[in-house]
């Protein structure tokens, strides 16, 4: 692999700082795994049946980023980005016409509205909005947890699906 520089966290740091660190750390480590491969290889699914694949989970990304950042924690008026009634799991089904151009530009815009939100909150802050399905409020330190619990997993993925595609390997 190349270029994408990841920075972890100093080890002794206020939470906020931890928490938005190790959430960098993740959205790096993402980035990294899918960089200096083509479109194909990013749509190049990990084995049947699944449909996992690099440009999936970037795209699932962008639309989990959307979901707590702008929906719930700033209370946004934003719909899904890939994903639709009828196919809920929208973000997952790339096609060939589906470019990392356009998934790398949505998750990086994504990122940088979920930065804007969370300044505006402290840790302890409610949201603005509620899940859309329990009704329920966090506060901006469990949405920072999950979040770095969301990449973590999907990294694992990434790793796996990455070494499938030109042998690398690394955390």
């Amino acid at each position: 692999m190349t270029s994408i520089e990841r920075h972890e966290p100093p080890t002794t740091a206020d939470e906020r700082t931890m928490l938005e660190g190790w959430l960098d750390y993740h959205r790096q480590t993402l980035a990294w795994k899918c960089e200096g491969l083509t479109d194909a290889q990013l749509r190049t699914a990990s084995a049947e049946p699944s449909e996992l694949t690099l440009m999936g989970l970037v795209r699932h990304m962008a639309e989990v980023e959307r979901s707590w950042y702008r929906r719930v924690l700033a209370n946004e008026d934003t719909g899904a980005i890939y994903s639709t009634d009828e196919d809920p799991d929208g973000d997952f089904h790339v096609s060939e016409a589906d470019t990392w151009a356009e998934a790398l530009a949505t998750w990086e815009a994504e990122i940088e509205a979920a930065r804007r939100n969370a300044a505006r909150f402290g840790l302890d802050d409610l949201t603005e909005g509620k899940h859309r399905r329990t009704g329920e409020q966090f506060n901006l330190r469990w949405l920072h947890t999950h979040m770095i619990e969301e990449y973590a997993r999907h990294n694992g993925h990434a790793d796996l699906l990455r070494e499938r595609l030109d042998g690398a390997t690394g955390d």
